[in-house]
């Protein structure tokens, strides 16, 4: 695969994920390969299913979740895309989250590897109630003053 033809297949993906959905799951098998390996700060797995289920079980505890790619690089095999994932808790607000995906792509062009970089801490856990204030408290401790 050429840099042109990496680039085209990584623009592909990058628009899938701005239409995920619960409506669009079932497309996936067109965007990574039967044994792409997913990671995020809450998953470590190996396989399309397993990646659908949690995506599906996102759309599941979320209310009009949405991502918004901002930003797309390729190098020789990868892309990385920056994105805002936007999103309401049940009977909440709106939230957002910032992060960035490393994307390995297969010759045929689907992803491979989809690694999620984000704060899980600073941009998650920190806005629970008890858990946050332990958090930001010990944030405070470790900074440079």
């Amino acid at each position: 695969m050429n840099t042109e033809d990496r680039l085209a297949a990584a623009r592909r993906y990058a628009a899938y994920f701005e239409a995920l959905s619960p409506e669009t799951l079932p497309d996936l098998d067109r965007y990574v390969t039967k044994e792409v390996h997913f990671r995020d700060p809450f998953n470590d797995f190996i396989g399309r299913p397993l990646m659908e289920r949690a995506f599906r079980h996102m759309f599941d505890l979320l209310d009009d979740v949405r991502f918004e790619v901002h930003d797309l690089a390729c190098s020789d095999r990868a892309a990385y895309l920056r994105w805002s994932m936007i999103y309401r808790r049940k009977q909440g607000s709106e939230q957002c989250i910032e992060g960035m995906s490393e994307i390995l792509l297969a010759d045929d062009g689907r992803v491979q590897m989809h690694i999620d970089h984000w704060d899980a801490a600073g941009q998650l856990y920190e806005r629970l109630p008890v858990l946050g204030g332990l958090l930001r408290l010990v944030r405070r401790r470790l900074q440079v003053d």
